[in-house]
């Protein structure tokens, strides 16, 4: 069930999308009016989704769901979700950081202004991807130590492959400690999801969203551009494919949540 819960949603991301009608379109090669109609539709698709426009305007429409909150008074527990980490795998020296790796730069910060909290970090291995000696949830630990953070501090849930698991499981942990002032931190584009799961398990979070990829001030330049930037914003870049097939994972993942009853 994991493994199609990731490997299925490759086929409607703008990428595998036009590969699958690449392929159509060898398999109709001998009708042309076919082939053509499909060479239109993959011509379009990949201009819509790698364009900056359309990529971060569906960014935007989840990033900027939750903003960081002004937090008083003393917090319980940090709950740092993974998925900003690498394993430390040959050729690797170390352990590494991702994309995602402010999700533990801010865990860390945090952790620094509310020192009377528990740091949760929740993450576990998917047995189809790199394996490793360590789960993400251990690996965030170690980074956090490495930031100045007693292991004392941390609770580490290991066990958990996908956000919904998080819930559950670091869910547990909360109310086994009776904690309950709690943040949440993840990337902007998957606090949405996070939320939500979050909430239906039973666990009221505050959301304390990092990882931006759309900013106030380049929000106000996509949209009032010089010519040159027009241009460049306008012609399909791997960036932006990638900042919009973030977006629709996560707006997948919604939707595949809510037809199984999960949010």
């Amino acid at each position: 069930m994991i493994f199609l819960s990731k490997f299925l949603p490759l086929f409607l991301y703008p990428l595998g999308l036009a590969s699958a009608l690449l392929v159509l379109i060898l398999i109709f090669w001998k009708k042309p009016r076919l082939a053509k109609t499909l060479v239109v539709v993959t011509f379009v698709l990949l201009f819509i989704g790698g364009n900056r426009y359309v990529a971060s305007t569906v960014a935007r429409s989840l990033e900027w769901q939750y903003l960081p909150a002004e937090v008083s008074g003393p917090v319980d527990a940090i709950i740092i979700l993974g998925g900003g980490t690498e394993p430390a795998i040959a050729p690797r020296p170390s352990l590494e950081v991702n994309a995602a790796g402010d999700r533990v730069i801010y865990g860390a910060i945090l952790a620094r202004q509310f020192p009377e909290a528990k740091i949760i970090v929740s993450g576990g291995d998917i047995d189809f991807l790199d394996s490793a000696a360590s789960t993400p949830a251990e690996d965030m630990a170690d980074l956090l130590e490495l930031l100045g953070i007693s292991r004392e501090r941390i609770l580490i849930q290991g066990g958990s492959q996908n956000t919904f698991e998080d819930a559950q499981l670091t869910c547990a942990i909360i109310a086994e400690n009776k904690f309950e002032k709690i943040l949440l931190v993840t990337s902007a584009t998957h606090m949405p999801r996070s939320m939500k799961v979050f909430t239906a398990a039973g666990c009221p979070v505050i959301a304390m969203p990092t990882d931006f990829s759309i900013t106030q001030a380049a929000w106000q330049r996509l949209w009032h551009p010089n010519a040159e930037e027009f241009f460049i914003n306008l012609v399909p870049a791997y960036t932006n494919l990638s900042t919009l097939t973030k977006s629709l994972k996560e707006y997948i993942g919604l939707l595949f949540y809510m037809l199984s009853g999960k949010i």
